[in-house]
Order: structure tokens, then sequence, then C-alpha cells
């Protein structure tokens, strides 16, 4: 069982939406993961992120997310992931490929 703890959230800027043509607003929001089982051992906490996209298209709501349930070990690291991932709007369909952009020797995962 794992836990998720909000982390943070943004909208997508009007102006980049209006760029793109999409007329109504998009929800960003960003999750840590900790993995209850492991948590409850302190020194084998295995933390991961989480993206949940909401799409408000007039009466309609579209959510779409992805997890990324074992990412690494070192909460500090996993946080500083997560705000490049929110400053950058990262979205839950290309996460998986900017998580694997990263270097594994700058961030020691």
């Amino acid at each position: 069982m794992s836990l998720n703890i909000f982390f943070g959230g943004t909208f997508i800027k009007k102006e980049e939406l209006q760029e793109a043509g999409i007329k109504y607003p998009i929800k960003l929001e960003y999750y840590k993961i900790i993995n209850e089982d492991e948590f409850l051992k302190k020194d084998n906490a295995k933390y991961g992120v989480k993206i949940v996209k909401t799409e408000y298209i007039e009466n309609n709501t579209n959510v779409e997310d992805e997890t990324i349930k074992y990412l690494s070990n070192n909460e500090q690291k996993v946080d500083e992931i997560l705000n490049i991932l929110k400053n950058n709007e990262v979205t839950p369909i290309c996460v998986h490929d900017v998580i694997s952009d990263f270097s594994k020797s700058i961030f020691n995962l």
C-alpha cells in the first residue's frame, strides 16, 4: 500500500493553452508517493511520484494520471525531481521520458 502526499499543483498558463489551440483549463497536481510498508521500517523508505492532469472541458472533466511508485530511497532527491516536474508543467504522458532523461549520476537515484 502506498501513501500519496500532495506536493503542489498548477494550472497550465492560459497563453500556452491558447497557442496549442486549447480553450479549456488544465490543472496539474504533483504527489510524493511513499510505500507504507517500507516507510514503517524508516531506513528503507521508497519514494515515488504521481502526476494527475485534470481537463475541464465544458460540462465534462477528463482526468489522467501516471505513477512511478519506486523512484528513490532519498526523499530530498524526489522532492527536487517533483520541483522540476512542477516548474516545467510535466504531464502524465511524458513523465517517464523526463525521469529517464535525469542522469543517475546527478540525482544519485
